[in-house]
């Protein structure tokens, strides 16, 4: 059963680019966390369709030894892999705070197992400036379906990154890469850098922020005034152009109906439709997916014109 060589195989999938290709009903993601210090903490998602008896008596006996067996055995091949790329960069890295977890999740398409690991790697990146890719040094693979998540600190800016990520997160200061895709020696590589304090643009912020207190009353009682305007003139208005600014209340409806469509659809489906489905103004629907997605329970993966909005799936 695959799922009981699951740790050979992960570790096999990022340090040894595996030819093999993994069925299509399993997917793998990994979340590298970098931190400003040069550590990253890492995340493993590994999830697999259970359709039948066999699958589920497969993946409750593999919860079973989740930490007698398979967190030691992961915590090993991984303390193995960090310290071939110390030998290979020169960098006295350490692994550490290992975990592990399983659940099963209900979805539209059916069940899945899901199996997880996390653990810190500490000078996983070169500093001055920060570095990422010199611990790479077999290359990558991403099977199909599979992603690479790559997040940078807070505060920096991405000088250079090879090769192009398929999905660029600026709000979440995340990098996406999806497989199907082979990674060269040393890749992905990404250089990163902390942005200087702007102390010339702060003076004139604080400038700025002084004339907008000062001028305060007088536009909020503008504001009054045309609000009333609104109301006045609203029941004359088409009802798809009326509250271009959504209310707490109706955002809320609109991100409920949103995620029960995007259930009904499979888990994803193009913002457009939605639209359509829910017949409400598009601003409105925009509105409500940037809450979604600020709540990290959708993602927006730009398909040429469009953006697919897919769920994201809760371990």
């Amino acid at each position: 059963m695959i799922l009981k060589s699951i740790n050979i195989f992960l570790i096999f999938l990022i340090f040894s680019s595996l030819v093999d290709a993994v069925p299509e009903n399993y997917r793998t993601s990994y979340t590298i966390d970098l931190k400003e210090n040069g550590t990253a903490i890492w995340n493993v998602e590994y999830r697999t369709l259970l359709s039948t008896k066999e699958d589920f008596d497969s993946f409750d006996n593999y919860s079973k030894q989740m930490s007698s067996v398979y967190i030691p055995e992961f915590t090993e091949l991984m303390q193995r892999s960090a310290s071939e790329a110390s030998s290979a960069t020169s960098r006295d890295m350490v692994v550490n705070d290992f975990k592990g977890n399983t659940s099963i999740q209900s979805t539209p398409t059916g069940k899945y197992g899901i199996v997880s690991f996390s653990f810190t790697w500490t000078k996983f990146a070169k500093l001055d400036p920060m570095n990422v890719g010199d611990v790479f040094a077999g290359g990558l693979f991403l099977s199909k379906d599979n992603s690479l998540i790559i997040k940078y600190p807070p505060g920096f800016t991405v000088d250079e990154v090879t090769p192009a990520p398929d999905q660029i997160r600026d709000e979440f200061d995340e990098l996406i890469w999806y497989g199907l895709r082979s990674f060269a020696v040393g890749e992905p590589r990404i250089i990163l850098s902390k942005a200087a304090f702007p102390w010339g643009t702060s003076i004139i912020i604080v400038v700025l922020i002084a004339f907008a207190v000062s001028a305060w009353s007088y536009f909020k009682k503008k504001k009054n005034e045309k609000t009333k305007e609104v109301i006045q003139t609203e029941e004359s208005t088409d009802p798809h152009e009326q509250n271009t600014i959504i209310t707490e209340v109706e955002l809320m409806d609109a991100e409920e109906r949103i995620m029960k469509v995007l259930k009904d659809a499979g888990g994803e489906i193009h913002q457009s439709k939605i639209v359509r489905i829910l017949d409400l103004p598009k601003s409105s629907v925009s509105s409500a997916l940037n809450q979604l997605h600020e709540k990290k329970l959708i993602i927006k993966i730009k398909k040429g014109r469009e953006n697919l909005i897919r769920l994201v799936q809760e371990i």
